[in-house]
């Protein structure tokens, strides 16, 4: 019995934890400065090692050409949502912090070089910048996440699926 109480505890603490960080996520421009700045000043230096670029507010010039990071180039809410699924996710407090670490760093770096890339096709006026904008936009944004998401389970060895395995979990207890 003490098991299931300490099991439905952590239980009740992940899914409170899960609540808040959704709503500070949601809601703090703090979180979106935060992943601002991680993002445009790697952007800024990869850039300048091909162009002679600076950092005004929340974009990277580079001679007479702006390129704005705005709130949908950070994608918060794809750290939002590698953090819900992590967290609606049983495992071990081990297993979760470098599952975190390792998914959010691993987003940060593809964010970084994808706008590095779509940057390098705007300043060259190519054509297939639209095309490419709109390819990752819609696209390549969500295989991401997914394959992030995938390769933290396979690397991490975690067996349990998001919500699911807790409801199946709380369905057990209820059954007894």
């Amino acid at each position: 019995m003490k098991s299931n109480s300490k099991e439905l505890s952590l239980l009740f603490i992940r899914y409170l934890s899960l609540l808040l960080f959704a709503f500070v996520f949601s809601f703090s421009s703090r979180i979106y400065l935060i992943f601002l700045n991680l993002t445009l000043y790697p952007v800024n230096f990869l850039l300048n090692l091909f162009y002679n670029s600076s950092i005004v507010g929340n974009q990277i010039l580079i001679g007479s050409l702006s390129i704005e990071i705005i709130p949908a180039c950070v994608a918060v809410s794809a750290y939002l949502l590698l953090l819900i699924l992590n967290l609606a996710t049983p495992m071990t407090l081990k297993n979760r912090v470098k599952s975190l670490i390792f998914s959010f760093l691993s987003l940060l770096v593809l964010n970084i070089l994808r706008i590095v890339f779509l940057s390098i096709l705007l300043v060259n006026n190519s054509a297939y910048f639209d095309f490419a904008h709109k390819f990752f936009w819609y696209f390549i944004s969500t295989l991401f996440i997914v394959c992030l998401w995938f390769l933290s389970v396979y690397l991490f060895k975690i067996d349990k699926i998001p919500l699911f395995s807790d409801f199946k979990y709380l369905l057990s207890l209820i059954k007894r």
